[in-house]
């Protein structure tokens, strides 16, 4: 099969830190090529992919100082799209609706993956307009707002089985924070379960432009408390061992979240999630198999004793039969082919047709 994965710019396709989108495209990507099929993605010219590339801006946009402005590199990239729109036999965007409007009639198969939140306001006349456009979502949680739009498979995010490596003995002594930091995500709740447990905190996290405020005014000041170290914003191979060593992931977040990568990397290396209950993570974390899902700061920092009897290798092999890149691709494989295939004819019976002409 012929398929066009088209990928955001912000950030290159895998990107080279902080990047939840672009890191799944990019697995997805990887995997799709294994298993034999032609792929082309659209994405920053800076990507690293077996695929073939089309570079659409000479690097990732969020890097660049001089990028003031992200559409103007957007509509060109819907461009070279459109160009090359024939060549494949499904088109599969990764930009949100943006190029609904130019290939809703295009008469060419299209799938959107929603890789974001739809619990905002302004969402609801878009998809109004748009609701018949084919749309995959990450959770059934993601769903929640926009239940009536044209939801045609919900494919959970997936890593390759062999990214991580598990760690069964860890030896770091600390809870994991990772990811973003930003009020949605609430590191000043896995600052005090740390401090509640009695144990360090690492802090693998970036700051976005929009959340230096928050990170200056919220964040930076408990950073001086004892026990918390703030590593800042690392990179794949530092994850496993950012994971592995630690006695869990804390996810605290409170907003809510349609997937949240953090979760299955930690799963990768054996290593159990505390995790809110809020968007996807009943549906990621099996509570008191791959880690607990709490209510309060007062039950997670209770979890964090119970998550020291999990087993890490259980959690490892759940990690493999739900979260696998594997599964992700052939989830998707299935959703191309229901897309392109032809639509069932049956004729009508000889007798029928021949009394009509009569």
């Amino acid at each position: 099969m012929k398929i066009a994965q088209i990928a955001p710019l912000i950030e290159s396709v895998p990107p080279r830190l902080y990047g939840g989108t672009e890191r799944v495209v990019s697995y997805l990507t990887e995997e799709l090529v294994r298993l034999g099929h032609k792929v082309t993605l659209f994405a920053s010219g800076d990507s690293i992919t077996s695929a073939e590339l089309v570079a659409c801006s000479p690097s990732a946009l969020r890097p660049d100082p001089s990028v003031r402005d992200a559409l103007p590199h957007n509509i060109v990239m819907l461009e070279r799209v459109r160009q090359r729109a024939q060549d494949f036999d499904v088109l599969h965007f990764h930009i949100d609706y943006l190029h609904f409007p130019l290939f809703r009639d295009s008469g060419i198969p299209i799938v959107t993956t929603l890789h974001g939140r739809l619990d905002l306001p302004d969402l609801v006349p878009l998809y109004r307009v748009f609701a018949d456009m084919p749309v995959v979502s990450v959770s059934r949680a993601q769903r929640t707002p926009l239940p009536w739009i044209n939801w045609v498979a919900n494919v959970p995010h997936g890593l390759p089985r062999d990214l991580h490596c598990p760690t069964m003995e860890p030896c770091g002594g600390y809870l994991a924070f990772l990811g973003r930091i930003g009020p949605e995500k609430r590191p000043d709740r896995a600052i005090e379960i740390a401090r509640r447990a009695g144990l360090p905190l690492r802090i693998a996290a970036k700051v976005d432009k929009v959340d230096e405020a928050y990170f200056s005014e919220k964040i930076r000041p408990l950073l001086t408390l004892p026990g918390v170290d703030f590593v800042g914003e690392i990179g794949e191979r530092e994850k496993g061992p950012f994971l592995g060593e630690a006695l869990a992931l804390l996810f605290p977040i409170d907003w809510p979240e349609p997937f949240g990568l953090a979760m299955i990397e930690a799963m990768a290396c054996g290593t159990p999630v505390i995790a809110w209950r809020c968007g996807s993570v009943p549906e990621v974390v099996e509570d008191g198999v791959t880690g607990f899902i709490v209510n309060s700061i007062e039950e997670a920092a209770a979890a964090v004793g119970k998550a020291r009897l999990l087993d890490r290798a259980r959690i490892r092999r759940r990690f493999e039969e739900r979260f696998c890149a594997r599964r992700m691709a052939t989830d998707y494989i299935a959703v191309y082919e229901s897309l392109v295939a032809p639509p069932r004819w049956t004729p009508e019976p000889a007798g029928d047709v021949a009394d009509a002409a009569a």
